[in-house]
This record gives C-alpha cells, structure tokens and sequence, in this order.
C-alpha cells in the first residue's frame, strides 16, 4: 500500500476498521491523489449574492471598506450583515483592505491607525463568518518615492507580524496579494510576496496568488510551486481587459495544474471587469470547470 493511500485511509478511519481495500475512486480520488475540486466564488457586492448562488457558486468575496466598513458605526454594518440572513451562500472573504492614506510604508506610516482599523474590520469579519481578508492595498503599500525600498521591505514584515498577531485573535488569514507594477511599486509577484510571508513565519498570514497579476507580470506558473506552502487563496481573470474567464478564451490550465500539483484546496475567486454578471457569471464557472478537467 502505497503511503498516500495509508494516509487517507487512516485519516478516514476506513484502516482502522479493516476497509483498507475500498478503491479511492469512490471518494474522488485515484492513485492516493485527491482530484482537483477547488470552491468558487466571484468578488463583487452583497446584493449580487443571489446570482452567485442561481450560477453555481460556493461564496461570495466582498470588500473590507464596502461591507466590513470599519470607518463606520456599529449599525452600519449591521445592516449589511442583515443582506446574509436570508443568504444562500455564505461570505468567506474580503479584498479592498486598506485605504490609501493609512501607509504601510514610508516615512508617513501609520502602523498604530491600520491596526486600530484591522481589528475592527477581523472583528466584524469572524462575526460575518469570514475566513479571508486580502491584503492587496496598492495605494496604501506604495513605496514613496526616494524611500529606500529594503526600509520599506522591514517595515511591511514588522506591521505583517503584528497584523498576523491580530487576526489570530479573530481566527482571520491575511492573505498578501501581490499586484502588478502598473498598480503598485511593491511587491509585484509570487516569488517576492513568498519571500515577505516566509519572513513573517506566521500561521494567520499567507499568500494568494492572483493569475492575472502573474500573467500581467509574465511570472510563470513555478512560482506557485515553489510558494505553495504558503498560497492561502487564490484570485483570477483573464489578462485582455482583465476579463472574466472565458470572454477571450485565455487558457489557465499551466496556473490551475499547478495549484493542483501543491495539494491546493482552498477557494478561487473570479475578480474582473464584468459586462453583465447575471449572463455572464455561470459561463465563466463552467469555463474554469472545463479548464481544470482538461488537467485531469
């Protein structure tokens, strides 16, 4: 018996009780290797939640100052948590943390602030039932001009560190998005985001990996494998338009075979331009879906 086969037979219970001969297959799985079965789930506003769950979907990821909205009273954001009372899918992550004027970095950051602003924005998300905030945040991450950026690099790991210490409390991932150049000066690819996560070394902080950037940066699909351990979530579209999956007929399977290659399980979330989400929406599922099963 081949140790990945034990494995699961043994993290299933079927070992133990004398099933050590049960095909795999019938749990999706053939030569001890889980199939490739990712969630998926779209970035976009609460009040689209309907057409996500009409299309297919498993989540919905919304934004951090849009429906988290830790600027605001109590009430405020009571009343868009009310949006998931009657939900049929749930919300299990949020982009768009931070806003531009809190630095993370540079001789105006404002570590004391952003933290005050995170530990509302976990609070409300663990109450939301949220497991995921991205921490993309282009503007407020930028690195100023004539700043030295291995300063700015020290800086980012010590308010990660801090960050990560936070969203434990709330039992929150952060995850790092990198982004590519054209939106940010700073941390741009897999490979640099890694390098960040790695020296932060805590569990609460991760990294996605978004396939637009990567294509947008022509970083190749190795950088997932090697960064693998740490890819908490992951984000995609198409690099023309950044358009949904399926409008240009760009192929993923390098990026998608990749993820399955590291044992990837988490969630994937389409976050692009949308000419109409409701016709659009489940067209480009079924298109990622035909994509992964070509990788088998």
């Amino acid at each position: 018996m081949n140790s990945g086969r034990r494995e699961f037979l043994k993290a299933t219970g079927l070992l133990a009780i004398g099933l050590s001969n049960i095909p795999l297959k019938l749990f999706g799985i053939e030569s001890g290797k889980r199939v490739f079965s990712p969630r998926f789930g779209i970035c976009t506003e609460i009040t689209n939640i309907s057409i996500l769950e009409s299309a297919g979907y498993q989540y919905l990821e919304e934004g951090v100052r849009r429906f988290l909205v830790p600027n605001e009273p109590e009430t405020v954001f009571n009343e868009k948590f009310s949006f998931l009372k009657n939900a049929g899918i749930p919300v299990e992550a949020c982009n768009s943390f931070l806003p531009g004027e809190l630095k993370c970095v540079g001789p105006e950051s404002q570590h004391e602030n952003i933290l005050l602003f995170s530990e509302t924005a976990f609070r409300r998300a663990e109450i939301a039932g949220i497991k995921i905030i991205v921490f993309g945040s282009g503007g407020s991450r930028s690195v100023p001009d004539g700043f030295s950026k291995e300063v700015a690099k020290n800086q980012f790991i010590e308010l990660g560190s801090k960050m990560a210490t936070l969203a434990k409390k709330y039992n929150i991932i952060v995850c790092l998005e990198p982004l590519n150049s054209k939106e940010c000066n700073f941390i741009n690819s897999v490979s640099e985001g890694g390098e960040i996560v790695k020296a932060i070394g805590h569990e609460n902080f991760q990294l996605l990996a978004d396939i637009y950037h990567m294509r947008m940066e022509n970083e190749n699909p190795e950088s997932i494998i090697k960064y693998g351990n740490y890819i908490n979530h992951v984000h995609i579209a198409e690099k023309e338009g950044r358009t949904a999956p399926g409008v240009s007929g760009e192929d993923f399977t390098p990026y998608l075979n990749a993820l399955k290659s590291v044992g990837y399980e988490g969630r994937i979330s389409i976050e692009c331009n949308w000419n109409n989400l409701n016709i659009q929406a489940g067209s480009a599922l079924q298109t990622l879906k035909s994509q992964i099963d070509k990788i088998g």
